[in-house]
């Protein structure tokens, strides 16, 4: 950045949550970005006490989300919000002309229908929907570029798109059934209490949960068809890992078409070649959680069976920051101009 350059001023909504606390980190490491703003509606007082990691880093003060307050202090936010809270606020940010980077689930579902059914709830912001840019920067980086608003995706989404991409968008007829078979750390829960996910529960325990039945799978869906230009047939069966953070997915698809892992390998590498945060791994070499938890990255591993009518791609990523907060840098990076990787 050149020294007459401005930085830009950002807002996070939410920070108290384990989302909004990890971009509040990496922007606070960001050189082209100052934090201004910090609120959360059931936590308040100084984010070193909030989060005492931060103490010497960071002496904002978290208050309670005030309209006026917050548009004057930032003009880009991240809403780290529960799903159904960002369609409050999103809009009357917008509203103002402010940049906004969503990290919930209001705006990932073009339908209000769907997003009834998904999610109990009616959605009361319909008119900008359709004007959310979704924000898996590998697939749609320049629609982002231009973009004032962006719904970052959900944390098993993207690694399921990011498994699935190269094959449903350059092998689309070759592409028949898929499963997919997604285990995550409790953190992807969030940060509120519950039974389930006390330590006497979760240590040395693992379940499936959701089967056939979460949030997630119209996101994987809708965006499944875009890049293919078809609906494919797709389940989706998330499970609880008894580790703080990291998703793994064995994604199984049927092949219709006979082919050799060599030729699938060559495919997603091509199609990753720009991308800095996307590694396909060497062949007969699987991804693991302990390479990419705290970082960006989404690391992709290859097998095809023996009978070449069954690829398993296997995904790995950090559930709060590929899957979430550093995605979301990644999306404020290139709306604001900046290197793609800055801060990351």
């Amino acid at each position: 950045m050149k020294n007459n350059e401005k930085l830009v001023k950002i807002g996070i909504v939410g920070v108290s949550g384990y989302s909004g606390y990890e971009a509040l980190k990496i922007l606070l490491g960001h050189p082209h970005v100052r934090v201004q703003y910090l609120s959360a509606n059931n936590t308040e007082g100084p984010i070193a006490e909030i989060w005492p990691a931060l103490k010497g880093k960071c002496n904002l003060t978290c208050r309670k989300f005030d309209l006026a307050k917050a548009t004057a202090a930032a003009d880009v936010f991240f809403l780290a919000v529960p799903h159904t809270v960002a369609m409050e606020v999103a809009p009357k940010l917008l509203k103002t002309g402010k940049k906004v980077i969503d990290l919930s689930g209001d705006y990932r579902l073009q339908s209000p229908a769907q997003y009834k059914k998904w999610y109990k709830k009616t959605h009361k912001d319909t008119a900008n929907l359709k004007k959310a840019v979704y924000g898996l920067v590998e697939i749609y980086r320049e629609d982002i570029k231009n973009a004032d608003f962006v719904s970052n995706p959900g944390c098993y989404p993207t690694a399921a798109l990011l498994g699935l991409a190269p094959m449903v968008s350059t092998q689309t007829n070759a592409v028949g059934n898929i499963i997919i078979d997604a285990k995550s750390g409790v953190s992807g829960a969030g940060k509120k209490a519950s039974a389930a996910l006390m330590f006497s529960e979760l240590n040395e325990n693992f379940k499936a949960y959701k089967v056939l039945n979460h949030q997630h799978t119209p996101e994987i869906a809708q965006f499944l068809k875009k890049m293919g230009n078809k609906n494919f047939d797709l389940e989706f069966v998330p499970h609880l890992l008894p580790v703080d953070r990291g998703i793994l997915e064995t994604i199984y698809i049927e092949l219709k078409q006979k082919t050799t892992l060599s030729k699938i390998h060559t495919i997603y590498k091509r199609f990753y070649k720009v991308d800095k945060f996307v590694r396909v791994l060497p062949l007969g070499k699987q991804c693991e959680l302990k390479n990419v938890t705290r970082t960006n990255y989404c690391d992709i591993s290859l097998a095809l069976s023996t009978n070449k009518k069954l690829l398993v791609v296997t995904a790995a990523i950090d559930n709060l920051v590929k899957g979430a907060a550093g995605q979301a840098v990644q999306n404020m990076n290139l709306m604001c101009g900046f290197k793609e990787n800055t801060g990351l």
